[in-house]
Formats: structure tokens, sequence, C-alpha cells
């Protein structure tokens, strides 16, 4: 330990409030949850975030109306008009050029957030950027996803709304005094509330905020999100959206034939995932070696789009008649195929140049065609049902959230007697993408910029060990009768192995905590040499532990006083039994690597 932080360690201890009542009190207040009445204001901000959320979400589906109609039929009109019947013929090729060569002018001066699906940039403000979006954000996202949509882009609506909700949910929290938590929460309600609207799939969306956004599952987030998911629900019937969106009646028969065809097509859809995600990164590593300007990549894109558009139209857009027919089972074998590689190639190429969109959608129309063109070779099942299972498995695949992906499914289609099917294609798909790839596609591109993140959510191991399970329990201790000189000389003795000590009494109660800055402090106040400890002590407020408590309040109580060791304490007649310091503490992580790398059996091991 360096003369500084114990210096920090010494000063602590003798200015600190007295904790060991509060040590004690907090004892009885252990519970299985920390949050307080604090999360009914949140929640109570979620139903003004939600509302704000689902104004927000049908106006971008009215844009992006408005947008297409604007570019394929030259009409100001919010008529729901198809791609496909636009008079263009072969000029329509230029239409996905000119949008997105506004989007480039958008991101290059206006906001270069808007650029790509919107997850990745609201992950990284929610650990990076304290839970702040620019106002910028909140207007010009939507209009960027409704111009790229709506001038043909094969984007779907849910990553630009998500952003979207959470910019107006990070806004509203910056104009309240929240902490940073709290900013977080209502950021991920307006994302939930923004997904739930365009949808109608309040559980998934909450699903999503548990695996994806929020990076805990406690209640003081968990509510509000919940609020806000339900809140939106309701409203949207207000404004007469349907749900389901994509009704569906179809089944299986459960048999162990049909677990494997399950297990098969989750298999499959992982490995489509992972084919989709290396299409993405890829066609973006290519723009980057372009030596242009990022703000012409998209026209790029654009064109790549049109083209394909020319050889399948379906491909375009957002794609929900995809989905309809796909779970009707009108869509033939070449169709599902041409629509397969169409989509996949225009996607990744448009989504690698940076343009506005979504990926949620696209997954489930690629998803969905792979699974229509197999069904063929599948056990028997209704029509649509191996599109619905590949649709699913492919987006929990690819975004790595299976069980967003499964209510997601569930709740599209209104049919709850394909959650089983479901679960399995989608936590199959889930285990292999794992296993193959390090990065998802929203992660890797938080990756790309240069950081870290993790998506697996443990208790704290600090949170199940106490006290008594890794403090030093052989303490080395000074007598309160040792003078000043005597602890000057034994402290700067080379022998001394420690630099600090609890000083206890003839009863081994603990009087305070020397080391070298303490005498060197004392010195300079002028305290004579042949003071004792005793004296020199008295009056000192201590900071102790006890054994039965848990390390997380430890940890915190370290933290907040300053120091880096503290005395143990008995509760029963307050002796010293133990000393306790970061060191100790490092031990539970030494403990955790143990049980993650220790390989035991415990029954018939010879």
């Amino acid at each position: 330990m360096s003369a500084i932080s114990t210096k920090s360690s010494v000063s602590a201890t003798n200015t600190a409030p007295n904790t060991a009542k509060i040590g004690e009190k907090a004892s009885h207040l252990l519970s299985d949850f920390t949050t307080d009445p604090r999360v009914v204001v949140i929640s109570a901000i979620a139903v003004f975030v939600s509302a704000a959320g689902v104004l927000a979400g049908a106006g971008l589906l009215q844009l992006i109306k408005l947008a297409t109609n604007i570019a394929y039929f030259g009409q100001f009109s919010f008529a729901d008009l198809k791609l496909q019947d636009s008079p263009l013929g072969l000029w329509t090729v230029l239409v996905p050029v000119a949008g997105s060569l506004i989007i480039g002018l958008m991101a290059r001066f206006g906001s270069e957030k808007i650029r790509g699906h919107g997850i990745p940039e609201a992950i990284e403000a929610i650990l990076l950027g304290r839970s702040r979006l620019d106002p910028k954000v909140a207007i010009l996202k939507p209009l960027s996803s409704a111009v790229s949509i709506g001038t043909g882009g094969p984007f779907g609506a849910e990553g630009p709304i998500i952003m979207t909700g959470g910019a107006i949910g990070s806004l509203i929290a910056q104009m309240l005094p929240v902490s940073d938590n709290e900013r977080k929460t209502l950021l991920v309600a307006g994302a939930a509330a923004g997904m739930t609207t365009v949808f109608g799939t309040p559980i998934a969306a909450i699903m999503l905020a548990v695996e994806l956004l929020l990076f805990e599952w406690t209640p003081r987030s968990f509510i509000p999100v919940t609020v806000a998911a339900v809140v939106a629900a309701v409203g949207r019937t207000f404004l007469h959206m349907p749900a389901p969106l994509f009704p569906f009646t179809g089944g299986v028969d459960i048999s162990v034939l049909q677990l494997g065809a399950w297990m098969l097509i989750g298999i499959l859809s992982g490995l489509l995932s992972g084919v989709l995600t290396q299409l993405v990164y890829g066609c973006e590593d290519i723009f980057l070696k372009l030596p242009i300007h990022w703000m012409w990549w998209p026209l790029i894109g654009g064109l790549v789009v049109g083209l394909g558009g020319l050889i399948e139209p379906q491909a375009l857009g957002v794609g929900y008649d995809n989905l309809a027919s796909m779970l009707q089972g009108d869509v033939v074998l070449k169709a599902a195929l041409l629509l397969l590689v169409v989509k996949a190639v225009i996607w990744s190429v448009a989504l690698g140049s940076g343009t506005s969109g979504g990926v949620l959608a696209p997954l489930l129309i690629m998803g969905g065609a792979m699974g229509t063109a197999l069904s063929g070779y599948l056990p028997e099942a209704s029509p649509g049902f191996w599109a619905l299972l590949a649709m699913a498995a492919t987006m929990g695949g690819t975004m790595r959230s299976p069980l967003t992906a499964t209510f997601f499914a569930v709740e599209l289609t209104g049919n709850t007697h394909v959650l089983l099917p479901l679960i399995a294609a989608c936590g199959t798909a889930h285990g292999v993408t794992v296993l193959l790839m390090r990065r998802s596609i929203l992660t890797e591109k938080v990756a790309r910029r240069g950081h870290h993140l993790v998506r697996e959510y443990r208790v704290d191991p600090f949170a199940l060990t106490r006290v008594r399970d890794v403090m030093t329990k052989a303490v080395e201790t000074v007598a309160d009768t040792m003078t000043l000189h005597g602890a000057a000389a034994f402290l700067t003795n080379p022998k001394t192995g420690h630099p600090s000590f609890p000083v206890v009494d003839a009863n081994h109660h603990v009087l305070g905590v020397i080391d070298p800055p303490s005498v060197l402090r004392w010195r300079r106040a002028g305290k004579h040499r042949t003071a004792t400890l005793k004296q020199l002590l008295a009056g000192s407020k201590i900071t102790v532990a006890y054994p039965d408590e848990y390390l997380d309040r430890l940890a915190d109580r370290l933290m907040q006083v300053n120091v880096s060791h503290l005395p143990v304490i008995s509760r029963e007649d307050q002796r010293l039994v133990g000393y306790i310091g970061w060191k100790d503490l490092m031990r539970v992580r030494a403990r955790l690597q143990a049980e993650e790398t220790q390989k035991t059996a415990f029954f018939g091991a010879r």
C-alpha cells in the first residue's frame, strides 16, 4: 500500500462519523430489492413519456406513407399506396438514390447519430453518455427514416422509433432533477413505448428493454418501463391501430420429430444470423475504404437498393405485406428464395453505407423467406408455421434477444399456441450465434467505436458474501499503551509487514487505526512523543465492520468514508475479531473465477 493511500485511510478514520449503529441498523434492512418509493414518481413520469412516444410512433408511420406517396406517385397523400404500383417504371431505380442523398446531407449537417438503425446509438447513450440524447435526434431520426423507407429503403420502422422514443424520454428526463439511472429508465421507457406503438407488442418491448437496453433487471427500471409499454398499448387503440398486426391461427402437433425440426430451424436461423451480420459489417468495411466523404456513401447504397428493386420490387420498403403473405402460406419457393437473396444484399449494402433504418422487420422478412423455402422439406404443419418460426429465430439469433423474439412473434400473430416451438427455435438460434460470433449486429457497432460491453447479468457476488468469509482473522494489533515515539519506531521498522494497524485496549476493544501519516500528523500538531495512543485517539470516531455484513454494503462504506481497511468487531461484545480491506474483497473475484473454471464431480469421482 502506498503512503498516499494510507494517508487518506487514516484521515478518514479519525474524521468519519461513527457507523457502528448505522451498520447494525442496515443489517436489519436487507431485502430482495433496493427499490424505494421513488419508483412511483418515475413511473408517473413514464406515463407522459409513453404518451409522447405513441404520438411519435404514429407520426412516423404517417411520415413513411407521405414520403412513399411523394417519391413514387408524386402525391401529397397519406393513403396506403404500394411501391409496386408506381407509374415511374425504370425511373424507380433513382428514387432510393435521391432519398439517400437527402439522408447523407441530413447526417452531415444535422446530426451524425441518425445514421444506422438507431439501437446501437441508444445503447451507447445509455452506457457512455449518461442517457443524454441530443434534441436534434428526436427530430431528425424519424424524418430521415421516413425519407429512407419512403424512398424504397429495405428497412423497418422499429429501430428509428426506438431511437426517437428514447430521445423523447431522455429529453423529458433532462428537464427534471433525476439521477443518471432514472434518466436511463425514462429513455428506455420511451423506446419501449415507441416499439409498442408501431407493432402492438408491449411484452416484447419490455423484454427488449430487459435483454438489450437496461443492462439490469431491477424493479426501479422494470416497473416504469412496464408502465410505459402498457400505456402505449392502450394509447394506440385510441388511434385505431390494428392488433395483432399479422393474425395467425395455425399450429403444429407436438412430437419428437417436430422438436427436431424446431431445433433445425433454430440452427439454420442462427447460421443465417451470422451471415447477415457479416454481410452488414463487411459492406461497412468496404465503404470505410472508399476515398470519399461518408456523406456520399448512402448514394451508393441507394443505387444498389434501386437496382435490387428492379429485380424484386417486394424487397423494397418495410415489406409488411411480405410478412402477411408468408404467414398465410401464399409465397412459393422461387419467390421466397429471390426475396431472401435480394433483400439480404440491398439491406446489407444500404445499412453498411450508413443510411437510416431499422433491422427488425428486414430480419423477420429474410428469416420468413428462409422458413418458407424450407417448409416443403420439413414435417407437416399449418401453412406459414415454418415461416413464423424462422422469422422469430432469425430475429432472436441476430439480435441475441431470444425472449424478445419469442414474445414478439406471439404478439404479432396473437397466437399463444406456438409459444413452445418459438422458444425452442429462438433458444437454439441464440445458442448458435453466441458460440459462433463474439458480437451481435447491435453491439458490433459499439465495439467498433472502442467500447466493450457485456450482456450477461448475474447476481453481484458481493451481495452473497459476508465479511467473515474473506476477512483476515489473525489480526496484528497495537496496544493503546504504546507511545507516539514507539509507534513511529514501530511503523518505520523495515520488519513491520503492514502499513496500518488497529489499536486495541486491554479488553480488545478497538480505539482506532494508526499508520505513518497519522503519526506524522500528530508530530506536526505538537503532540508529545511520550503521549500514548489511547490519549491521542481519545474522542476520535471510528468506522467498523461486522462479521455478518455483506460485502456490497461494506464496499459502499469504504468508498463513502474513503478508507482502505476497516476493523471487524463482534456485535455481541464489540471486541476485535478481524481486519478487512480492498485486497480481501478481491478474494471474491478469485473465488468467482474458480467457480467458472474448476470442475468437480461429487459423485462417482475417484
